[in-house]
């Protein structure tokens, strides 16, 4: 049997390394795993095994984020089929409708969210804080919300706004505001 090539190496220890990792991982953090500096090499061997996966029949994808960050994910379309199957933490459906709308319109007052989602939305607040889902920052009397990025690795949403909003939609069948409108 043939030795693999180095580049098949490098591309097969990305993968392990997304893989294991479960989250986004940088070029830096990449290149420590290859025993490569450059970061330009890095980034086309992560790009190489982008174009790799999506060549495939995969329910998985390697994916590029910004901040050059790539990451080994379910492809959206296989999400809600296997979630169940998920050792995450489980959102019931309340919670997960309001971190929804957070993601979907922030950064958002609270009070807006509230008056959107109802007076229990306090305590799907408070349970996404603790989860580490979102954050708050505080203006003047009001509490600014916004999500983190292991709310992003919860969902495998992309770090790019307009991208994930269109995940978002997708995944909750949210229309979009001129959709509603008309």
């Amino acid at each position: 049997m043939e030795a693999p090539s180095r580049v098949n190496r490098e591309l097969c220890l990305i993968e392990a390394a997304l893989y294991v990792a479960g989250r986004p991982l940088d070029t830096k953090t990449l290149g420590s795993i290859l025993g490569i500096k450059s970061k330009k090499a890095v980034e086309r061997l992560a790009r190489t095994l982008v174009k790799e996966y999506s060549a495939i029949q995969s329910a998985l994808e390697v994916v590029e984020l910004d901040e050059k960050q790539f990451a080994l994910q379910l492809k959206p379309r296989y999400v809600q089929q296997v979630r169940r199957l998920s050792l995450r933490p489980a959102l019931s459906k309340g919670p997960l409708k309001t971190l929804s709308f957070i993601a979907y319109h922030q950064p958002v007052a609270q009070s807006s969210v509230a008056k959107a989602r109802g007076s229990h939305a306090y305590q799907h607040i408070r349970a996404l804080e603790k989860l580490k889902l979102i954050q708050t920052d505080k203006l003047g009397k009001t509490q600014i919300l916004r999500t983190t990025d292991a709310f992003l690795d919860y969902l495998n949403l992309s770090h790019n706004p307009r991208l994930m909003r269109r995940q978002l939609r997708a995944l909750f069948q949210i229309r979009p505001k001129e959709e509603m409108a008309g």
